[in-house]
């Protein structure tokens, strides 16, 4: 043991261990059977290599053959055994790597399962394990946006995988006052189980994690984000509402929607052009014979205070105009047996490389040539885990940088940083791109994460509140939902009507507030004929909220305006992510965390730290208990009763109501004042 590259090094029987402070309060531990470790594989923590300084503190006591290092807050230590225990300034132990083997001491074991492991793979690289001992009452929260109906992962076992719906942030915030970030972009999984907590990469060079330790999260998130970067400031116009369906064909069509917005008075500030507005895939370009004028059509929005985004896939189809180019140069995701294409939806695809420079480049000129050059300044990039079918077979694919089992995560991150690096290169200053999946860090390439094809049901519903919440404390202060489910909701259908009302007030109180799906029934079915002829991919019903029947229309309308009364604390809350890292919806603990039951609240959230948000989430719901965190006293917005913290109450939610309370001491006046405008003659 010795000091080495500021931090403490540990090395026996050819392996190597490496802890540096990285950070306020943190830590970063790295471990390598290798010759050495791995250079330029900083990953998440890229960000901030410059953070890593020297510590507070090193400590080797040879005679005991233990060592110790310590940055402020943290401490990590190794004992004569090489085994690794992480504690904060108090000495309460944070992480313990949990070893059932028979060297001595205390905590041993038989059983012969090391506390970390490098397990090679035969002519290859490693399968790693990192085992930390399991401490009763924990609850561990983050771990970026899944489809659970848990808000606490205590108790869960989750992939380390991009999916369609779930993106895998690879950071967990406990209870006990740590944070923690598997810095690894391979295939895996982590349980939490009662025994021990285990993280497992599939295919890696080394193992490789950050941990920081504070007294509340806020201070965990702020500490984390400092660590893998902040998201840029929001721009004022995205704060409002967002107009999406599957899908506009035309350009006229579009037009004709967004003047009608206008010519009734409804707030709208952006629009959306979903998939196959393109003559095929990896042509990134609109067709123009249905898309004449793209530069005119945006010129037209402006006129309006519209904003125009448009959707880009990033599959190439094997007919396209690009595909031979970028085969040629390397520039796709290659297959490791049999054929090149790696997806088939209206042709034969395979997906651009993200994580080739050359072929970042490569798109976004294409992008920039056909849309950005008309004006076009957001883009929706959508397909972005990438979707490899249903069964996600990851060991059949490779990337520039390496098997996709190795480094698959991390595809979604790359894939912003083309877009964001192009617009800053092109000298655009504020930037809002729409992603069906992120990675430790994607919040920095000013990136809205929505969740993915959800079903339009109550179920569905109940979901997205834990997926945004834990978004946000994975770092994703940018969150969003297809207002209404993306798939299964018949707009003729009043079942339909009272869900897509309750999901519409709940993303009115999201940080983002976009209405999307794909409703039933059917412009147009998806024929045989449409493929081989290459007509225009069909279209689901209207889904504009003036087209619905009149009591959903009015309380619709009540929403957008109620949106629109509370953008300037919107704006506010998106400061504070920029500046701070602080999540603009989060979980009640985040603001009252010396409240032990707020830890247990998972369908009720803070929405900033002036409002309480009680979504209905249930079919036929007319009244739910509302828990109301100690500390502080409550208004509800909806009657103006004051309430004492600490408590549960029961109130009223008729269709047209969500439950919302504001903190007595700093009420949201355009809350309390709200009243809905009149129509528009």
């Amino acid at each position: 043991m010795e000091k080495r590259n500021n931090g403490l090094y540990w090395e026996h029987a050819g392996e190597q261990l490496l802890i540096q402070s990285w950070g306020k309060d943190s830590l970063r531990v790295r471990v390598t059977k290798k010759n050495d470790f791995t250079p330029n594989q900083d990953w998440a923590l890229a960000y901030s290599k410059d953070q890593a300084g020297q510590p507070n503190e090193i400590n080797i006591d040879q005679d005991q053959n233990q060592c110790q290092i310590k940055n402020g807050n943290i401490t990590a230590k190794i004992n004569e055994f090489g085994w690794l225990t992480i504690t904060n300034a108090s000495g309460k132990v944070l992480l313990e790597e949990r070893w059932q083997v028979k060297p001595g001491g205390k905590k041993t074991s038989p059983l012969g399962i090391p506390g970390r492991e490098l397990k090679p793979i035969i002519g290859g690289d490693y399968s790693a394990t990192m085992r930390f001992e399991a401490f009763d009452g924990e609850k561990i929260y983050g771990m970026g946006q899944r489809q659970e109906k848990q808000l606490n992962y205590k108790g869960c076992i989750l992939e380390l995988a991009q999916r369609n719906t779930q993106a895998t942030v690879p950071f967990v915030l406990s209870n006990r006052g740590y944070g923690f970030l598997w810095n690894n972009p391979a295939i895996g999984q982590v349980t939490f189980a009662n025994n021990e907590t285990k993280w497992e990469a599939k295919d890696t060079d080394q193992l490789d994690f950050w941990v920081t330790a504070a007294d509340t999260p806020s201070e965990i998130v702020e500490n984390y984000t400092n660590a893998t970067g902040k998201v840029p400031m929001l721009p004022q116009f995205a704060s409002g509402f967002w107009q999406c369906k599957l899908r506009y064909k035309t350009q006229d069509e579009l037009l004709k929607v967004a003047h009608e917005y206008k010519d009734k008075g409804l707030p709208i500030n952006v629009i959306v052009i979903d998939f196959f507005h393109w003559p095929k895939q990896g042509e990134w370009k609109f067709d123009p014979k249905y898309w004449p004028d793209p530069k005119g059509m945006v010129d037209e929005l402006k006129k309006m205070g519209i904003k125009l985004m448009v959707s880009i896939w990033p599959t190439v189809d094997v007919n396209s105009e690009n595909y031979d180019e970028m085969n040629d140069k390397g520039y796709l995701v290659r297959a490791e047996r049999m054929y090149q294409d790696s997806y088939h939806f209206m042709g034969n695809e395979t997906f651009f490389d993200a994580t080739n420079p050359g072929a970042r480049k490569f798109i976004w000129d294409k992008v920039k040539q056909h849309y950005y050059d008309n004006g076009v300044r957001m883009f929706w990039l959508d397909e972005a885990e990438p979707e490899y079918g249903f069964m996600y077979d990851f060991d059949h694919f490779r990337y520039f940088q390496g098997p996709a089992l190795k480094l698959s995560n991390i595809y979604p991150l790359d894939y912003a940083k083309a877009f964001y690096e192009g617009q800053k290169a092109a000298g655009q200053k504020e930037i809002v791109n729409l992603v069906r999946c992120v990675w430790s860090g994607s919040q920095k390439y000013g990136v809205v994460l929505w969740s993915g094809d959800v079903h339009s049901t109550f179920e569905s519903l109940q979901k997205q509140v834990c997926a945004g919440l834990n978004a946000g404390l994975s770092g994703i202060s940018w969150w969003t939902t297809d207002i209404g489910g993306f798939t299964g909701g018949n707009v003729h259908d009043p079942k339909f009507h009272e869900l897509l009302t309750r999901w519409f007030q709940f993303g009115t109180f999201c940080p983002i507030m976009r209405l999307h799906g794909f409703r039933e029934p059917a412009e147009q079915t998806i024929e045989h004929a449409d493929r081989m002829f290459n007509k225009p991919f069909g279209s689901g019903a209207f889904n504009e909220i003036y087209k619905y029947p009149k009591a959903t229309y009015q309380i619709l309308r009540k929403y957008l305006f109620m949106r629109e009364a509370i953008r300037p604390y919107v704006m506010e809350q998106m400061k504070k992510a920029h500046e701070d890292g602080t999540p603009v919806m989060r979980p009640l603990f985040y603001d009252f965390h010396n409240d032990d039951h707020a830890w247990d609240i998972s369908d009720e959230y803070m929405f900033g730290p002036d409002v309480l948000v009680s979504p209905i989430l249930h079919a036929g719901q007319s009244q739910r208990d509302v828990y109301l965190p100690s500390g502080a006293d409550w208004i509800n917005v909806n009657d103006k009763k004051t309430y004492h913290g600490g408590q549960t109450v029961t109130v009223p939610c008729p269709i047209d109501t969500i439950p919302l309370f504001t903190r007595a001491s700093h009420p949201l006046k355009s809350l309390l004042d709200f009243t809905t405008p009149a129509e528009k003659d």
